[in-house]
């Protein structure tokens, strides 16, 4: 009798747990956290019908998320207005277009027309001479070709035919920018100047520099019409051309070589035959104008006016500076006026400052879970990590956002990044970190169902 009436209560039990299962209306292989609960719990779930889902990475995680704000001020902690980025600049320049970068985290400070597509002269020179340095060896012997030797001055003048070491051929490049040597090194790496381009447009695009475009490795004046009848010039943006000096002095493999030649204040050299003597002399007068000057490359054509691509360290502090349309004959110190005020301001005005807030993150509820709990949340950063150095200026405030799911669908395992939180200063965002779930939660299927009416009626 004892084991009849065991057997009716399982049919019973299977019964009214399938009967809950299916009035549910989930998924098959999934139920409700009311299904073994009250009324209440019921309700919750009804509620919960239509939330996000779990998310496996941090991409996934901010779709369909409820987002929290709060304003931090880097300085006193306190709630202000976003300052927007970057500024304008607040005194007059030369300078059709301009750009103030940090060096560092490739943020830029000021900006006047920064991204407008202008042409760049020899400030080109700076890719010339970073393609060289990854892509050839600094002993290569290079030779001069007719194409390169009937490049217009400013010219090495050496006659077709003749021989250089290359590393010789990039002091003549970044010092007194030679055209004709430019056209050697192009030819050298590339195998022909419309093949070193498309290497020079590839770099940029890696770098992430879209609005450059580059016809010439000596910066002449130049345009292309591509097959679709579009014109586009040799010619790049203020931001771009920073962000390739950046790359140049920051991130190339290359970049204490690459420091090295354009620091040097003069070189004298031969050819491989000995016949032929040369001397060049730089002519980044920065160098010696301002203490802390890195590197830099002057330019100048008819179309381009002058222009200036530099970089200055200050302490831990890099800064780097474009300049395009600096002025025409007879202005040709314009650029170093305007090179002035924009390192001169970023010194002034730009510190560092810990802007980190620990974040603070509520519970998140499960869906079709084993247990009716929430998970708890935590971006797992540990204290050595809790820091977050930004150049900013005195008025620029930080903002932090949450973005996690009302809930999220069992199953979950801890250590699952189920959102992020992120840090923005005007509309850029500086820093994301992804949050997790703190514990695991199984799903409730048919198995567990299984499981819990065997353990609520038979044992």
């Amino acid at each position: 009798m004892e084991k009849r009436n065991r057997i009716w209560g399982l049919m019973a039990g299977v019964s009214l747990g399938f009967a809950v299962w299916g009035s549910a209306g989930l998924p098959s292989g999934g139920v409700s956290t009311a299904a073994g609960g009250s009324a209440a719990a019921a309700g919750e779930s009804a509620a919960a019908k239509g939330a996000s889902a779990a998310v496996k990475d941090v991409s996934a995680a901010a779709k369909g998320a409820s987002a929290v704000e709060n304003s931090v001020s880097p300085a006193a902690g306190e709630q202000q207005t976003e300052a927007a980025s970057p500024l304008e600049p607040p005194f007059s320049l030369h300078a059709l277009s301009a750009v103030l970068m940090d060096g560092d985290s490739g943020r830029i400070l000021l900006a006047k027309d920064g991204d407008t597509v202008r042409p760049m002269a020899s400030t080109t020179k700076i890719m010339t001479c970073i393609l060289a340095l990854e892509n050839g060896n600094l002993e290569d012997v290079c030779t001069v070709s007719r194409e390169a030797a009937s490049q217009p001055e400013v010219h090495l003048g050496a006659p077709a035919g003749t021989e250089f070491v290359m590393e010789d051929l990039l002091y003549s490049l970044m010092l007194e920018s030679h055209n004709d040597t430019a056209v050697v090194l192009a030819e050298h790496i590339g195998g022909s100047v419309e093949g070193f381009a498309a290497m020079m447009n590839q770099k940029a695009r890696d770098i992430g520099c879209s609005d450059t475009f580059f016809i010439t490795p000596n910066g002449l004046d130049a345009e292309r019409t591509g097959a679709d009848g579009s014109t586009r010039i040799h010619g790049t943006t203020a931001a771009d051309l920073a962000a390739i000096l950046r790359y140049c002095v920051n991130e190339s493999p290359m970049r204490e070589t690459f420091l090295e030649i354009t620091r040097t204040p003069s070189r004298a050299f031969s050819d491989c035959s000995g016949k032929r003597s040369y001397s060049c002399v730089n002519h980044n007068a920065l160098l010696t104008m301002m203490d802390g000057a890195l590197t830099g490359k002057t330019g100048f054509t008819g179309g381009a006016g002058y222009s200036y691509v530099g970089a200055l360290k200050d302490g831990d502090r890099t800064f780097l500076i474009a300049l395009l349309g600096c002025g025409w004959p007879p202005h040709k110190t314009y650029k170093w006026e305007d090179a002035r005020k924009l390192f001169q301001y970023g010194k002034e005005h730009y510190q560092y400052r810990d802007v980190f807030e620990a974040g603070s993150y509520p519970d998140v509820t499960v869906e079709n879970g084993t247990s009716q709990g929430p998970v708890r949340i935590s971006d797992r950063l540990p204290e050595a990590e809790q820091h977050l150095n930004l150049l900013l200026s005195e008025g620029e405030t930080v903002t932090y956002q949450t973005e996690l799911p009302e809930c999220i669908e069992a199953p979950v395992e801890a250590g699952q990044v189920v959102g992020t939180r992120s840090c923005t200063l005007g509309k850029e965002v500086l820093a994301v970190w992804p949050l997790y779930a703190e514990d695991s939660v199984e799903r409730w299927n048919y198995r567990f169902c299984v499981q819990w009416i065997f353990d609520s009626f038979l044992v």
